[in-house]
């Protein structure tokens, strides 16, 4: 609880990945993936409650061990490849108030960015609810920067995807942000509904982009180790 405010983590982790089975549970440093983000989620001083939401048993055998909350099983209509992050996110608030659980606010914490940390949870928490905001998102400054990025036609002519001189010293480029995917935060509200793009979240959580870490397939596991050890030895 922050300000009064109830706060619930919900951490997304279906079993149907692809690019690397059993991704949200597979072992790194000996410990599921999974773990990093339940790990600093339940370190909060603002999250009252961590929920996982998968459609997997042995997921939520692996959540419950790692600390988190578990209270149901997601539906199979809900863990297909098609399936919406804000439809389960929707569908988890009305089955935790089906169980007496209500809160005024919904952070979404997805286990493919585990690099994230509690001060960063926290931090974000406070700039959301300190500044009464209706929804946030974690960014960082894009390391390739659009001013460099072309479209091509078919015959091989560039056009620049910014309309601005590029010919400029890097230093002086303007600043660029991407949408990292480690933290997003809503208001639990009528406005909170399937037509949310989570991703189009209004206000922005800066972070550093050593913290960033999306892994979908096995070279960004491998990137991760190296980023992990990296800043656990600095």
């Amino acid at each position: 609880m922050y300000e009064s405010k109830k706060i619930v983590a919900v951490i997304p982790a279906r079993g149907g990945s692809k690019g690397i089975p059993d991704k949200n549970i597979i072992e790194v440093f000996d410990r599921p993936l999974i773990d990093f983000t339940i790990a600093e989620a339940k370190k909060s001083q603002y999250l009252d409650d961590v929920i996982v939401s998968t459609d997997s048993e042995k997921i939520a055998e692996v959540a419950k061990k790692c600390g988190a909350t578990v209270p149901f099983l997601r539906s199979e209509s809900l863990s297909t490849d098609n399936a919406s992050t804000i439809d389960v996110l929707i569908d988890t608030i009305n089955r935790l108030e089906g169980l007496n659980k209500t809160y005024d606010y919904i952070v979404l914490l997805q286990p493919t960015q585990p690099l994230r940390q509690v001060f960063h949870i926290d931090e974000a928490i406070k700039i959301m609810i300190d500044n009464n905001y209706p929804s946030l998102t974690s960014v960082n400054l894009v390391d390739d920067h659009p001013l460099l990025y072309r479209t091509m036609d078919r015959n091989g002519r560039l056009t620049n995807l910014l309309n601005m001189e590029s010919t400029v010293r890097r230093q002086d480029f303007p600043a660029y942000y991407k949408v990292n995917g480690s933290i997003y935060i809503n208001k639990i509200n009528n406005e909170f509904n399937k037509d949310v793009s989570l991703n189009d979240n209004s206000f922005a959580y800066i972070m550093d982009s050593k913290y960033d870490s999306d892994i979908d397939e096995p070279m960004d596991l491998e990137l991760f180790k190296i980023k992990f050890k990296y800043l656990n030895e600095n």
